[in-house]
C-alpha cells in the first residue's frame, strides 16, 4: 500500500512522540528524527561546558561546533529509539538526565538556535523517507510534510508515562515536581516567541490517552496510506 513518504508528529511533552514515531518508522521502515533529541544534546553540551544558556549567540556557536548528529539505534541492545552523537561521542542517554529535561525549553525557545537547528533537521530528513517527531515539525520543520499528526494526552497520563520512563531507568520519581515540570514546559513551549508550540491547519488531532501505543501507530500508519490514496 503506498503510504506518505515523510510523516510529522508534533506534540507537548509525555505525549508520546518519541515511542509512537519510532514505532510508525519501524512499521514502514523509514528514518526516524526525535527533533526534541538534538536541543537536548546542545543543552547538554552547554551545561556540560558550563556554557551560559541566555547568550543565544555562544549557543548557535556551540550547535555548531558539537556537530550533533541523530543516527539509527543499529548495534545497541540498550533500548535506545536512535543514536544520538555530539562531537563524535554518544550521549544519547546523557541527554535525558533530569538537569537536561529542565533547561532544554530555555535553550529551544531562542530564534537563532532554532533556525540553525531547523537547517539540520531539514538535512536529516531529506536522507530519505522518514517520520520527524518534535513540537515545530509540521508548522516549520517541515511544513509541506505529507502527513501531519498533533498527538495529545491528559496531563495525568502524561506525567504517569515520563515517570514509567524515568523509573525504567533507575532514578527516583517525585511525582509532584514531575507534574510541575511538564506544567512548566507547555507553558514555556506554546508561549515562546519563535515557533510556538501548536498543530498545523492541517494536521490530525490525535489522543493517545488510554490507547496503547500499538493503537496509536496503527492509527497513524493508517493515515499515511490514506493521505496518498
Amino acid at each position: 500500500m503506498p503510504v506518505a513518504a515523510t510523516i510529522a508528529i508534533d506534540g507537548p511533552a509525555g505525549a508520546g512522540k518519541t515511542v509512537v514515531g519510532q514505532g510508525v518508522a519501524r512499521e514502514l521502515d523509514y528514518l526516524f528524527l526525535d527533533t526534541g533529541a538534538m536541543y537536548r544534546a546542545l543543552t547538554y553540551v552547554a551545561l556540560a561546558g558550563g556554557r551560559n544558556l541566555s547568550d543565544e549567540a555562544a549557543l548557535v556557536a556551540l550547535s555548531r561546533q558539537a556537530a550533533i548528529d541523530v543516527l539509527p539505534a543499529d548495534g545497541h541492545a540498550d533500548g535506545r529509539p536512535y543514536t544520538v552523537l555530539a562531537g563524535g561521542a554518544d550521549v544519547t542517554w546523557q541527554i535525558r538526565r533530569p538537569e537536561v529535561s529542565s533547561n532544554v525549553s530555555l535553550v529551544s525557545s531562542w530564534p537563532a538556535v532554532r533556525r540553525e537547528m531547523v537547517q539540520a533537521q531539514v538535512r536529516l530528513a531529506q536522507r530519505g523517507c522518514c517520520v520527524l517527531a518534535g513540537r515545530d515539525i509540521g508548522t516549520v520543520v517541515l511544513p509541506n510534510a505529507d502527513l501531519k499528526v498533533y498527538l495529545v494526552a491528559s496531563l495525568e497520563e502524561r506525567v504517569r508515562r515520563r515517570g514509567e520512563e524515568l523509573r525504567a531507568r533507575g532514578e527516583v520519581v517525585d511525582e509532584v515536581a514531575l507534574r510541575d515540570a511538564i506544567v512548566a514546559r507547555d507553558a514555556l513551549d506554546s508561549g515562546r516567541a519563535a515557533s510556538p508550540l501548536k498543530p498545523a491547519p492541517d494536521a490530525h488531532l490525535l489522543d493517545s490517552t488510554g490507547l496503547t501505543v500499538p493503537q496509536v501507530v496503527a492509527a497513524i500508519v493508517a493515515l499515511a496510506g490514506k493521505v496518498v490514496n
